[in-house]
């Protein structure tokens, strides 16, 4: 399993998107389709994740209704932690493969002093469950006290890339876990998607390359 830190930024600070320099050969984007985009956890129940993909194919976004975490003394302890994982079965042509590169994350943070938001994110395809790549990052501090709109930015080094399997379908497997800590029971916090501007998204991006028979 690979570890990486992830980036966590404040919207004008977000990275260059390196897709473009890894990008290589990839099949004709009518023959790309997207089977299903399955979720499953309580982050995510039945009916609160929506997806779509770019008409280049190289970029899927989803959306997410009740991914939200609180904290505090009326909070319950189920509360404080939530789970998603989505189920991504894409439809490609035999001879190629496909691989995330980098993913984006869009939410909202607002910690008292003290609080911490924890972001775990897991990647692995159904076909290769052993080859895991982890992230994670976390937010705390007084920028966060009246509350922001943060974004995490995973950047998947060419070393920790995991491929696909070659064929015609393969199954990409995104965990992610959001949490709430504190050093003091009176603290408050969410880290959450239920502002009504902000919404939460995840973006993966999306390689290609020619299967090495």
């Amino acid at each position: 399993m690979q570890l990486i830190t992830a980036v966590l930024l404040l919207p004008a600070l977000a990275l260059a998107n390196p897709v473009a320099k890894r990008q290589s050969k990839a099949p004709p984007a009518d023959e790309i389709k997207i089977i299903s985009a399955q979720s499953s956890g309580n982050g995510c129940p039945q009916g609160s994740v929506t997806s779509t993909i770019s008409p280049d194919r190289t970029l899927v976004t989803f959306g997410f209704d009740a991914f939200q975490t609180y904290i505090g003394p009326s909070a319950k302890q189920a509360d404080k932690t939530k789970q998603c994982q989505i189920h991504l079965s894409l439809q490609y042509p035999g001879g190629f493969q496909y691989s995330v590169v980098d993913a984006t994350y869009h939410g909202w943070a607002r910690l008292d002093a003290g609080v911490t938001g924890t972001f775990v994110s897991s990647y692995f395809f159904s076909q290769a469950a052993s080859q895991t790549c982890t992230t994670r990052s976390t937010i705390s501090g007084a920028q966060w006290l009246n509350g922001d709109v943060y974004t995490k930015q995973d950047l998947i080094e060419s070393t920790a890339v995991i491929w696909s399997p070659c064929g015609a379908n393969g199954i990409l497997n995104v965990n992610n876990r959001i949490a709430l800590s504190s050093t003091n029971a009176k603290q408050t916090g969410e880290l959450s998607n239920d502002d009504a501007t902000v919404a939460f998204t995840h973006q993966l991006h999306v390689a290609w390359q020619p299967c090495v028979m």
